[in-house]
Formats: C-alpha cells, sequence, structure tokens
C-alpha cells in the first residue's frame, strides 16, 4: 500500500513538473537586493541587481475616457442584443445599478450574473465616427511582462488602435494598430506577431487577426508581450539570460516593453457586414468586460517592493537611490554619478549603488553598518571597478597601485589598500616602539567605509 502511494505521488509530481516547465516564471530572477557573506574579513553585505515581483497592474489604474459623456445610459436608451443583434429591446440607463455600465466595470470582479461590462452609446450619430479613447493610467513607469488582454461584450472594434505613452501621457506612440482590412483602414500590408523576429520586433505592425464581428468565441484582443520574448528566450521561455542581456545591451528594446500609460483607441464598432444597417444603428457600440495588464513597477534594478502610496505607486529603493523609479541617489550618497542596476552578468547582475560624497568624508552619512570588505568583490573580473586609481583610491603607506586590481604593500603592512599594519595580527598588538607608527584611527575608519561602499557597485 505504500509503495503504491508512494508512486502515485511520483507521478503526479512528475506531471505537475512537466506542466511548470511549460509555463516558467517570465521574470522569476533578481528578486533579492543584498545577501550576508562571510570572508576573511568578516561578515559583509553582498549586493545584486533586483526587481519587484510581477502583479495584476489594472489595480492601481486610473482610467478616463474622451469624450467623457461617451458612457451610455444618460439619457438612458435601448440596444441590441449582442448575441442577437436583431433583438433591440435591451436598456441601458446610468440611474439604474442593475442596468447601468460605468467604465469600472472594465475592471470588477463580475460579482454580477450576467457578467458585467462597459459600455458606450449606440452609433446614433451615424455617419459621424463614433470614436472613443480609453486611457489607463498609473502615474508611475511600469515594465510589461505578459501580454495585454481586452475582453469585448461587443463583438470586437472593426478598427482600433493600441498606443503607449513613455511621459505620462503628454505624446503618444502607436503600440499596435488592429482592423478587419489594415490596408483600408490604416495603409499597412496586415501582419501577424509570429511574422517578425529579433530584427523586427520593434516593428509596429497592423493586424486582421482579432477583429471579426459578432461570433461568440471572439472577444478577446491580445497584444502579444510573451511572444516578442520568446524572440530571445525560446519558444517556451525556457532561456530567461538571452533574453536579460538583450533587455541590458538594448535600451530600445527595454524602452519597448516600458509605459506610463495605455491608450485604446476605439475608431469603428464591429458591424459584421461590409456596410453599416442605418435602420439598425442601436446594433452598434462598444462595450468591454475586462482589460489585464500584468507588469511591475520599474525601480532601475534598485528594489524589490513596489507600495502604494497616497494612491501612487512608489518604488522601495534600496542601493542608497531613492525617487518613484529610484532613479537617482540619495543625498550623501552622490560620490559617482547614479546608474540604473544592470542584469549582467547572470545570474546576480551589478548592482551600482550610490556611494557616500566625497564631501560626506569628515562626517560620514548613516549607511549600512555592516560594510562590505573589497577583499570579497573578486577584483580580478574585468567589468568590475578598480581597487585603487590615481584620483580616489590611493594606495595608502607608501603602497603601490598594480594595474588598477591590487595595491603593492611596504613589508610593515597590509589590507587592499595597505592600509592595516602587520602587526596587529600578533597576539602583542603593535606596540608605540615597534617603529612602524600609528595610523589615526577616525580617518582609517571613514576611508574604509568609503572604500566598502565603492565596492559594492561590483558585487
Amino acid at each position: 500500500m505504500y509503495l503504491s502511494s508512494f508512486l502515485s505521488l511520483h507521478t503526479l509530481w512528475v506531471t505537475v513538473s512537466s506542466v511548470m516547465q511549460h509555463y516558467p516564471s517570465v521574470w522569476g530572477h533578481y528578486d533579492v537586493c543584498k545577501t550576508q557573506i562571510y570572508t576573511e574579513e568578516g561578515k559583509v553585505w553582498d549586493y545584486m541587481a533586483c526587481q519587484p515581483e510581477a502583479r495584476d497592474m489594472i489595480k492601481y489604474v486610473k482610467v478616463t475616457l474622451d469624450p467623457p459623456d461617451i458612457t451610455c445610459g444618460d439619457p438612458p436608451e435601448t440596444f441590441c442584443a449582442m448575441g442577437n443583434p436583431y433583438m433591440c429591446n435591451n436598456e441601458c440607463d446610468a440611474s439604474t445599478q442593475e442596468l447601468a455600465h460605468p467604465p469600472e466595470l472594465m475592471f470588477d470582479l463580475e460579482g454580477r450574473h450576467p457578467s458585467t461590462f462597459w459600455q458606450s452609446t449606440t452609433w446614433k450619430d451615424y455617419p459621424k465616427p463614433l470614436h472613443v479613447n480609453i486611457t489607463l493610467s498609473w502615474n508611475k513607469t511600469i515594465e510589461l511582462t505578459d501580454n495585454i488582454v481586452i475582453t469585448f461584450e461587443s463583438g470586437r472594434p472593426d478598427q482600433m488602435i493600441l498606443e503607449k505613452s513613455l511621459d505620462y501621457g503628454r505624446t503618444w506612440q502607436p503600440y499596435q494598430y488592429y482592423a478587419t482590412d489594415c490596408l483600408d483602414a490604416f495603409h499597412m500590408d496586415p501582419k501577424s506577431v509570429r511574422d517578425l523576429s529579433q530584427h523586427t520586433v520593434l516593428e509596429i505592425i497592423c493586424t486582421e487577426e482579432y477583429s471579426t464581428g459578432y461570433m461568440t468565441n471572439s472577444k478577446i484582443i491580445h497584444f502579444e508581450i510573451k511572444d516578442r520574448f520568446a524572440f530571445f528566450a525560446g519558444p517556451r521561455l525556457h532561456n530567461m539570460a538571452s533574453l536579460y542581456g538583450q533587455l541590458d545591451t538594448t535600451k530600445k528594446l527595454r524602452d519597448f516593453f516600458t509605459v506610463t500609460d495605455l491608450r485604446i483607441r476605439l475608431l469603428r464598432p464591429a458591424t459584421g457586414e461590409i456596410y453599416v444597417d442605418e435602420q439598425h444603428l442601436a446594433r452598434y457600440f462598444y462595450a468591454i468586460s475586462d482589460i489585464r495588464v500584468y507588469g511591475r513597477c520599474k525601480c532601475n534594478l534598485h528594489a524589490t517592493g513596489c507600495k502604494e502610496e497616497n494612491k501612487r505607486l512608489l518604488c522601495e529603493c534600496e542601493h542608497n537611490t531613492t525617487g518613484p523609479d529610484c532613479g537617482k541617489c540619495k543625498k550623501n550618497y552622490q560620490g559617482r554619478p547614479w546608474s540604473p542596476g544592470s542584469y549582467l552578468p547572470i545570474p546576480k547582475g551589478t548592482a551600482n549603488i550610490c556611494i557616500p560624497s566625497i564631501s560626506s568624508i569628515g562626517n560620514p552619512p548613516k549607511f549600512d553598518r555592516i560594510w562590505p570588505n573589497i577583499s570579497s568583490l573578486e577584483v580580478s573580473k574585468p567589468n568590475q571597478a578598480n581597487v585603487c586609481d590615481n584620483e580616489l583610491l590611493h594606495c595608502q603607506n607608501g603602497g603601490t597601485c598594480i594595474n588598477n586590481v591590487r595595491c603593492q604593500c611596504p613589508p610593515a603592512y597590509t589590507g587592499i589598500l595597505c592600509e592595516k599594519l602587520k602587526c596587529e595580527r600578533d597576539p602583542g598588538g603593535c606596540s608605540q616602539n615597534s617603529g612602524q607608527g600609528a595610523i589615526s584611527q577616525r580617518p582609517l575608519l571613514l576611508l574604509t567605509a568609503l572604500l566598502g561602499a565603492i565596492g559594492l557597485c561590483i558585487c
């Protein structure tokens, strides 16, 4: 019996593992900003690039409509059933909860039955275009990690544009065009994401794949994020190192998946036919029951947390950084220009922490009491910072800087920068008559703190 139970559990585990391999966590790395490690010099911090967990960003969105009075129900009006466009006895009435279709129903949990949805006015002013702009704003820079999915209850529009902004809605650029006839609507040849490649992944395309009319199983429109990731990470997104490397070295690629706002431009409702039936204009309107946007707060690889404060998302910055996106160094930590973290080298990346300002050396700022020691930084790696140079990191006590990677110390001294007396390691310590002299401890401690912080950037 026990053997049978064990085999059953083993079979279940193999099955679950196999399924999970097909759905890897797309951005599952870089979830720790620092860890403590032990070295010859004691316990130190090891800093890494880090980013927040991906989440449902619709929970934090603000939605606006243009024109603002485009939602149906004020005044009340009748419209045709979605399943049967010739059954036109349905009513939209903003003053009655059961008959109202306000914008927030694009994002609700669909607790009412049938499914809830936002709905526009009907196309009663035809041939005047029925245009609607739906703007989703986060007042925060976010990085998209999964497909944008829009579910329509009216039939998918004949013409639509998805746009993005990187500057909080001041300027817009197209993300993708959707049409039943791309050439007629936008003077573009139809394409799908499957027609793209690594070299054309940033191309703005028009697709006819999501623009059919009144079909019961044709409600959803996608903007395919994962399919674009797959050009670098493979069809099942198993090679995330390749994707991270591309995002790290190609700014335009990272910006492509970064937004502050999204705008859905509805240009022509679903007609399901070539000609508009002017005798039944109540058949034509827009209705959206769900919008899904998954992503993470952009924190420039300097935070793993993102909190909501005063209805605004803010990164919980580390690495001595600050700002909504961890986009600058804290006061007294501007010893060099701010820099974002780096995904490279895989898998821990480079933290690029902010270091204390030289002007603060006389009165050191309050930073982590466990300072990293330079000896833990594997300074032989070519992509890491100098151990010594001629501007800030001088070898002490007559030491000589060798190729910027180590200090050659006089016989009586040791340490990364020749800052320690060898006799300090002896049981009796250093006597005043040892001939080696005593080093002022306060400047040494301050220098060690500065050097430790500088070393952090290459962890």
